[in-house]
């Protein structure tokens, strides 16, 4: 069956305090809006239709930094769950398929959750997710008979015989497209906060003769977000699941509990994360790696065999080849370094290409950038790099050459070469000693 997703994110977030929509704050670097849309992703649907509302243009220009091919739509008046659903009608008339409601806040739903809603569809004409609350607080409440679901009741509606039910309402529903927006054109806003409830659809539905049951997840994947400790929480429950899901993949962690992943974090089996590393967004880690302490990846690709650290930067653009060797504060941005090259202290490699077993020396700098334009440093095969080497970017150091240390090198150095940038050493015999002299005398006339 084909899938339509429409995601709702129309909120404002009113205890978050700030001007941003609630769904574009992040967890684990991306935006929780983002987080939902992957979730549904999973299900490969034909459609995906975003709610707006506040700020609307900003939430479409992140849903479509997203997926360009997502629909968005705006709905004007913040008038219930079940008006929010209906605005995307139009976006999706003519399409046969079911439709499946999320949550732009809400954003740890599993993949293995929506697929059991999808296949409960095939059987059920009304699909609603539920969960066991530890607390139910103002949670719509799921009234069942069975396997089948009756009603579902907004907390401000229920009795006190219906708030003691612990089997609670998420709001994502899964319904036949052309049912759903059927159904929702039944609900009316006649309760007590004057609201269109989508909620309302299965009452209706049921009165009709369709069936409708309740698919149920853990009450973790159901986490909604609505202020900034809830978002503080939320970052720390993305943040065990991921290190435990590593953990399950076969990656070596110390101490887990102080590395922190991006929602996007791809590292592979028999890699070794040592204690505080932070990774941003789009990086990979191939097995077999090593990750000291105290590095910083992002938008980086780190091949088998590679070390990193401790205390190293990798920023967006760079390549590590296999076996690669990036040392302690060392920082690597927009650059290659090829098989067996070595980066081991206190360099800066920007915009640049380094090439199979070539050794940088401690100090070096690419110096990159004019002031207007950013300038390529490329570094062939076998070279040397002496240390407190300044390599002045447009230039190009040819397979097996060597610079000295302490050289600026502003040239083209061809295969082979030594390249020597450096002032003549002049030894003044003598010299320090009488300086010394001098300037011991000064300091005891000013006592």
């Amino acid at each position: 069956m084909s899938i339509a997703l429409i995601v709702l994110a129309a909120g404002k977030g009113t205890r978050m305090q700030s001007d941003l929509p609630k769904v574009l704050h992040k967890i684990a670097h991306a935006p929780m809006l983002w987080h939902a849309l992957r979730a549904g992703q999973t299900l490969e649907p034909d459609h995906c239709v975003v709610v707006a509302g506040h700020e609307a243009a900003l939430v479409e220009a992140s849903a479509k930094d997203y997926d360009p091919e997502i629909q968005v739509v705006l709905q004007s008046e913040q008038l219930g769950t079940g008006h929010a659903v209906s605005q995307a009608k139009e976006a999706l008339a003519g399409f046969e398929g079911d439709a499946i409601v999320l949550y732009g806040d809400t954003p740890f739903i599993r993949q293995e959750t929506l697929e059991a809603m999808a296949a409960a569809r095939e059987t059920h004409d009304v699909v609603v997710l539920g969960f066991e609350a530890a607390d139910p607080g103002r949670y719509g409440r799921l009234l069942t008979d069975g396997d089948a679901l009756q009603e579902i009741v907004e907390f401000k509606d229920a009795t006190e015989a219906q708030r003691a039910i612990t089997l609670c309402n998420s709001g994502v529903v899964a319904v036949k497209s052309e049912v759903l927006f059927d159904l929702l054109s039944a609900v009316s806003n006649d309760n007590a906060a004057g609201e269109y409830y989508l909620t309302d659809i299965v009452g209706i539905a049921r009165a009709r003769g369709l069936s409708a049951t309740v698919v149920r997840c853990d009450e973790s994947e159901t986490l909604g977000v609505n202020s900034r400790a809830e978002l503080a929480t939320a970052e720390t429950l993305l943040q065990q699941r991921k290190r435990q899901d590593l953990l399950e993949d076969g990656v070596a962690m110390q101490a887990p509990e102080t590395v922190y992943l991006a929602w996007d974090t791809v590292i592979g089996r028999d890699t070794e994360i040592e204690p505080n590393v932070v990774f941003g967004p789009d990086v990979t880690v191939e097995s077999g790696a090593r990750i000291r302490a105290f590095s910083h990846l992002e938008g980086a690709h780190v091949s088998r065999g590679a070390v990193v650290g401790p205390y190293a930067r990798l920023r967006p653009g760079a390549e590590l080849a296999e076996d690669t060797r990036v040392g302690n504060f060392v920082e690597i941005k927009n650059a290659t370094l090829g098989e067996g090259a070595k980066v081991n202290h206190l360099t800066y490699i920007g915009d640049a290409e380094i090439g199979e077993r070539s050794n940088i020396g401690a100090g070096t700098v690419t110096c990159n950038y004019d002031g207007f334009f950013k300038h390529r440093t490329v570094i062939g095969s076998d070279a040397f790099i002496g240390s407190d080497t300044m390599l002045v970017a447009p230039v190009t150091i040819g397979d097996g050459a060597m610079t000295g240390s302490g050289s600026t090198i502003t040239k083209d150095v061809p295969a082979g070469a030594l390249a020597l940038g450096r002032a003549r050493q002049d030894n003044k015999l003598g010299f320090a000693t009488k300086l010394f002299d001098m300037l011991r005398s000064k300091k005891a006339q000013k006592k």
